[in-house]
């Protein structure tokens, strides 16, 4: 056979780009979510007036029914909302007996009072219940429980498995215990939920405590499987394999990174507490720089290689950009009128939704208009 016959130059081969579209049902950026929810979280921080902080709870749970897809980790976030039920509920039942610390005249009732030695002093046990110590109680509460709800709308909005291949390589393998821990709640309520089901189609009653006592079994058995089922797969694939790196390296990767850590910390408290401090915002920029030179170089040390990276285009900027939008305008907001976002439990005063906060707020509603739609049942984003 003769050779076929070229014409010109070979051209080199260009590398291989991701042909995913940016637009189109498709799983949204994860980072993207929990960076709107930590800004709803961030803003729900700095007031305890429960109109905002119900308007943030509202923001957070439409853009929710709207923007969550169909994958038993989207059905968390009834669950963390029973959860902020809850922890709203026993800090209320903490509040009537053992008190609140907070005095007041307006007396509901009286409960006896259980009389304690002399060095439990500032401790009760019963007594006497105010409208004050029950509102200071219920405000802190209801922020708590806010941000636990901000948790959840990241939980059922993000893919964990998504999130985790878009960390940078220095944090995978802390990242695989962080998503292990993440995608707990929503595997628990959706094997809950799949073993109630069945003993409702063999006719067997899912309430009581006896139905909870025979679906605990099955779930702790479903865990264990996923667990070893896990751990197998990470095997499989190499997991923990790492690249060698000359010690100098090494050693400035710990430095920046233990130098970092702490700078951010410490920056984000002081960007939190009640009224800005002036060296908060130069030492959260020191302290980003540090530890993203310490990732930057950790990432050297990882060899393992992705598959169809997530793109993050402008949806991604819009999404993200909302919720750290509210974030921005509610800490400033709040050092402007600070009445406004802490009403006074004394005297009791029916509090008031601030216009300008409120309107801030309702940006974060932007996801539920510009987020992408996920992908429906079978259909491959």
């Amino acid at each position: 056979m003769s050779p076929v016959p070229t014409t010109g130059r070979l051209r080199p081969a260009r590398p291989v780009r991701s042909t995913r579209s940016a637009i189109g049902p498709r799983h949204l950026h994860p980072g993207a979510w929990w960076l709107w929810a930590i800004g709803l979280g961030a803003a729900a921080s700095r007031t305890t007036n429960p109109l905002l902080l119900l308007l943030i709870v509202a923001v957070s749970g439409y853009v929710v029914a709207v923007r969550r897809s169909t994958e038993p980790w989207a059905r968390s976030y009834a669950a963390f909302v029973r959860l902020a039920l809850v922890v709203l509920g026993v800090r209320l039942l903490f509040t009537v007996f053992l008190g609140s610390g907070v005095g007041g005249t307006h007396v509901l009732f009286t409960l006896p009072q259980l009389p304690l030695p002399d060095w439990a002093q500032g401790v009760r046990i019963g007594g006497a219940v105010t409208l004050e110590g029950l509102l200071f109680s219920l405000y802190q509460s209801l922020r708590l429980a806010t941000l636990l709800i901000c948790v959840g709308a990241a939980n059922a909005l993000a893919n964990p498995a998504r999130l985790l291949r878009a960390l940078p390589g220095a944090l995978y393998e802390a990242g695989v215990a962080a998503v292990v821990a993440l995608t707990f709640t929503p595997n628990l309520v959706a094997d809950v939920q799949r073993i109630r089901s069945a003993r409702r189609l063999r006719g067997r009653s899912d309430r009581g405590l006896r139905s909870l006592l025979s679906v605990g079994l099955p779930v702790l058995e479903s865990a264990l499987e996923r667990s070893v089922s896990l751990a197998a797969t990470m095997d499989s694939r190499g997991f923990g394999r790492t690249a060698d790196l000359p010690r100098r390296v090494t050693r400035s990767i710990g430095a920046l990174t233990l130098a970092g850590l702490p700078a951010v910390c410490v920056a984000c408290y002081g960007l939190l507490t009640e009224g800005t401090a002036r060296w908060a915002l130069p030492v959260l920029l020191t302290g980003l720089a540090a530890l993203g030179g310490g990732l930057l170089l950790g990432g050297r040390r990882s060899v393992r290689t992705r598959y169809r990276p997530d793109p993050w285009a402008w949806r991604e900027w819009l999404v993200a950009g909302s919720g750290l939008a509210v974030a921005a305008l509610l800490i400033w907001l709040s050092g402007r009128d600070p009445g406004a976002f802490n009403p006074p439990a004394v005297p009791p005063t029916a509090p008031e939704l601030p216009l300008l906060p409120a309107f801030a707020v309702l940006i974060g509603l932007l996801p539920a208009f510009v987020a992408p739609a996920p992908p429906r049942p079978g259909e491959r984003p």
